[in-house]
């Protein structure tokens, strides 16, 4: 009984020394650290390192924050009429009804966008965004600075417009060669939609180019037909117009002009090459703002109308302004101005004649070959200045 209660004890002394310097595997420790709930805790490595702009997005940054201190909003400042009522008098029997005018409001808002072309204060925008000749307008420019428009040269055929402002050493912005657009190009658009939200930044591509729109104010409510403008999905809205269409050199490569409100991303721009003839054609007068003109307002007559009615086409002559070159030079309301200066009057063009006194000077003689009541004959005119 001794022995076995000896061999008993014996047992429990080596279980007890053999339990504590037995030796695990490294594998094996590895794996019971990791489970074991006082270990050290775990450590995340973090994997790519910091958030950075792409080498597009710098591109991007770069151009937009060049172009800012060339981009301004247009202001206008006009009085209107609002529209009169009609209120009933029951104590007047025989004028129960009596008219009561509208009142007279002064209007003050930023309406339209532009850019800076040159640094003695010329501006461009579109012509519909400061077509009302009886407003005064006001350019704000990047910086917090206001400046009232001085004079206006209004491009009729193209829907722009140069502004002049007292201003020196202004940033221009340079203007591109829009007859280089491809489709996919960026496009990036910078305005003040909605008159309100001053140095708004869109970027899309050239959806399209050498499309024909018909274009209008939402302020004045005209309406005009524009060809060979760009398509853009850049997001334009009332308020853009006149400012920039950039491409990712920070060229402006259009003016943006007209969105269509059917649709969404759909936003037309006036290639900056028509500018660059615009400017081009200010600079050969002298930089006046003053224009030819001849002083008519008159209707197109296309080829099937004059048929029917035994005419013949060219421009007909509905109002003769007084004291016009047009009134000097005998021109009389109903005459049909065939030709202009050897240029034969295409009544399909709603803008040919226009565009060729255009090209004119002031003082310069032209002579118009008319028809008028079944008889052609000459007039000699000499163009003056439309202030």
């Amino acid at each position: 009984m001794k022995k076995i209660l000896l061999l008993i004890v014996l047992l429990l002394i080596g279980a007890a020394i053999f339990q504590r310097y037995i030796v695990l595997p490294e594998s094996i420790t590895k794996q019971l650290r990791l489970i074991n709930p006082t270990s050290a805790p775990f450590k995340i490595v973090e994997q790519g390192g910091p958030i950075s702009e792409s080498d597009q997005e710098k591109r991007t940054v770069t151009v937009i924050s060049k172009a800012l201190p060339s981009v301004v909003t247009i202001g206008i400042k006009a009085t209107t009429q609002t529209r009169g009522t009609v209120q009933i008098n029951p104590f007047d029997p025989f004028q129960p009804l009596q008219q009561i005018p509208g009142k007279k409001q002064t209007i003050e808002q930023n309406i339209g966008s532009g850019f800076i072309a040159s640094a003695d204060g010329l501006v461009i925008t579109n012509r519909h965004v400061v077509e009302n000749e009886e407003a005064t307008y006001k350019v704000l420019t990047n910086d917090g600075k206001t400046y009232d428009v001085q004079k206006i040269y209004r491009d009729n055929l193209n829907d722009l417009a140069i502004l002049k402002i007292e201003a020196v050493n202004l940033t221009p912005l340079p203007i591109g060669d829009s007859s280089k657009l491809k489709l996919g190009m960026t496009a990036i658009a910078i305005g003040t939609p909605l008159g309100q939200f001053k140095n708004t930044v869109t970027t899309g591509i050239i959806s399209g180019l050498g499309r024909g729109i018909s274009a209008g104010s939402p302020y004045a409510g005209s309406v005009e037909k524009l060809d060979n403008v760009i398509q853009t999905d850049a997001a334009i809205n009332p308020g853009n117009s006149g400012g920039p269409l950039l491409n990712s050199s920070g060229e402006a490569i259009g003016i943006n002009t007209a969105v269509s409100a059917e649709g969404q991303n759909i936003g037309f721009a006036i290639p900056s090459n028509v500018v660059k003839n615009l400017i081009a054609n200010f600079n050969k007068h002298g930089g006046t703002f003053e224009r030819p003109y001849i002083g008519v307002r008159y209707k197109m007559i296309d080829q099937q109308t004059a048929i029917l009615n035994d005419l013949v086409q060219g421009a007909y002559v509905v109002e003769v302004l007084t004291g016009s070159p047009a009134e000097k030079a005998g021109i009389q309301e109903e005459d049909i101005i065939m030709e202009f200066d050897g240029h034969k009057i295409d009544g399909k063009d709603d803008q040919g004649l226009a565009k060729y006194i255009a090209e004119k000077n002031i003082n310069d003689t032209v002579r118009v070959k008319i028809w008028r009541n079944g008889e052609v004959s000459e007039k000699t005119i000499t163009l003056e200045p439309n202030k």
